[in-house]
């Protein structure tokens, strides 16, 4: 939505999401091989639930893009770079570095939290995959005029695919109790509130404050 001329080279939007996300779902699902931890519960689940996100993310959602849009190789780079770093955190804080409380194996799934977490992880992970189909199902082959998303919880908020994104990863955290997780919670607001007000000033002066009303940024009734 706001690449320009000044970012560069840029890659079809389909390749460049592919090379972005790609990356992490295989540093993961190679460090855990690598660390000896095996189908042990629960950090079997919780590797099978951060896959999930990254195939569909990886492999499934750029295949469901519509449209011609591009992606700028430097944004591509970063990701590429935040992906593996985060890979390498996450198993880190699973696997080798993982909280004493995993020991309680399936037991641990009956903790409070492991049941908050797998709600949140489940709610925001629907709401994500809902909001993206939204976005898809904006446009009919061969049009091309912009138009406001209001299904869903872009009722609420004009960034939903966001919102869904930050409670996932928030349930998650929560899941695993697990530090390297709740960093990561930290890096996805830090990422996607900014890009949330940016395209919530973007709708407002495309389309008008009265087309917007009253809905917030990312977070329901809060911004």
């Amino acid at each position: 939505m706001f690449r320009t001329a000044s970012w560069g080279i840029s890659l079809p939007n389909k390749v460049a999401w592919v090379w972005m996300e790609a990356p992490v779902f295989f540093v993961m699902a190679w460090l855990w091989s690598k660390s000896g931890v095996g189908v042990v519960w629960p950090q079997f689940l919780f590797l099978l639930l951060f896959e999930l996100h990254y195939l569909q993310r990886s492999f499934i959602f750029p295949l469901l893009m519509k449209g011609k849009s591009r992606m700028p190789v430097a944004i591509m780079v970063m990701g590429i770079v935040f992906n593996v770093l985060n890979g390498c955190m996450q198993a880190g804080g699973l696997f080798w570095f993982a909280p004493e409380s995993y020991a309680e194996g399936l037991s641990y799934l009956c903790r409070p939290n492991a049941w908050l977490g797998l709600l949140l992880f489940g709610l925001g992970l629907g709401i994500n995959w809902h909001s993206d189909r939204v976005i898809r199902h904006l446009r009919k082959p061969g049009d091309t005029r912009h138009y406001l998303p209001t299904k869903g919880f872009y009722r609420y908020v004009t960034s939903a695919n966001y919102f869904g994104e930050l409670v996932e990863w928030t349930g998650f955290a929560i899941l695993t109790a697990s530090p390297a997780a709740w960093v990561f919670v930290w890096w996805t607001a830090a990422n996607l509130i900014p890009r949330a007000h940016a395209i919530h000033q973007h709708y407002r002066e495309e389309f008008g404050e009265e087309a917007v009303g009253k809905r917030k940024r990312i977070i329901p009734y809060i911004y």
